[in-house]
């Protein structure tokens, strides 16, 4: 429902994060989980692995929060290194840090859409009320960012249309 209220998206790809693309394999939470899945009113492709997070095959990935910290944590790891690397072979060369030069403005804003800050936060979902969660790092600009999420998240009323478009789920199951 958040995402396609929030992306505009009519069907999003909902995945269930696994250790394999198959029904069997993963822990008992996620063997549980796929036949619950299945039966909701939802776009469900099956498994998916980690490599997929990021590849466009799910619009949504669903997994326990232990198992969606750590794949946060790894993520934001993989960023930092990444731009460590660039930014060291960036500068090896006065070539390299012409070309850097030059294209200044095109890696800041890279660097700005792969910065969590510039994002905020993530809603809290299933709770009365607006909840942003932080990262435990959050600088200013994160704060700021978050307040901004959570005013957008209250102005466009997006518990209630989540709430509405659950109430009608339950209507129509509980119909059948």
């Amino acid at each position: 429902i958040y995402s396609r209220i929030i992306f505009h998206n009519p069907s999003p790809r909902v995945g269930l994060l696994s250790i394999g693309e198959e029904e069997h394999k993963g822990n008992d939470l996620t063997r549980a989980a796929t036949p619950l899945i299945k039966t909701m009113p939802v776009n469900f492709i099956g498994n998916v692995e980690g490599r997929d997070i990021y590849s466009g095959l799910a619009d949504v990935v669903v997994c326990d929060g232990f198992i969606g910290n750590v794949a946060l944590k790894v993520s934001e790891g993989l960023v930092e290194m990444m731009q460590s690397m660039l930014r060291e072979s960036l500068e090896a060369t006065v070539t390299r840090k012409l070309g850097a030069l030059l294209s200044k403005k095109a890696y800041r804003d890279f660097r700005k859409r792969m910065d969590y800050a510039e994002y905020g936060g993530a809603p809290l979902l299933g709770v009365k009320g607006v909840s942003i969660i932080c990262h435990g790092r959050s600088n200013a600009n994160a704060i700021k960012n978050a307040v901004r999420v959570a005013a957008e998240f209250a102005a466009g009323k997006l518990n209630e249309k989540i709430e509405a478009e659950l109430d009608q789920s339950a209507s129509r199951v509980v119909a059948q």
